[in-house]
């Protein structure tokens, strides 16, 4: 079903994403990881990929990059990412924020992003 193009959207969580569209969601360097699993495959043979993470990791440090410091699960695939404070597509650019979360600003967005925002 995956390889043969059969699936029209995959909704994968992240560890990093960048501006651009790469995934970075299977590990962290150094880390014991028991393996990828399928993401790799659902990123490569599906129609839409749609991110759900937090906005920032647990040191507080954007994990919405300009680009994706861990081993990448896939280049240029995103099409939107669902964070804790907003909604971003990827557009020629950067990310453009479609709609923010309640009680969240756009400057708190702009002060949590590492990556470029496009209007």
């Amino acid at each position: 079903m995956i390889r043969g193009g059969k699936i029209a959207m995959a909704i994968l969580g992240a560890m990093e994403v960048a501006e651009n569209g790469d995934l970075a969601n299977w590990m962290i360097p150094g880390k014991l990881v028991k393996g990828m699993g399928g993401a790799m495959d659902l990123v490569a043979g599906v129609g839409r990929v749609v991110v759900i993470t937090d906005h920032a990791n647990k040191r507080g440090e954007s994990k919405v990059l300009k680009e994706c410091t861990l081993p990448l699960t896939g280049l240029k695939v995103i099409d939107r990412i669902i964070t804790d404070l907003c909604v971003m597509d990827v557009v020629e650019g950067g990310l453009k924020v479609i709609e923010l979360a309640p009680g969240v600003t756009m400057d708190e967005v702009k002060s949590k992003t590492e990556a470029t925002l496009v209007d």
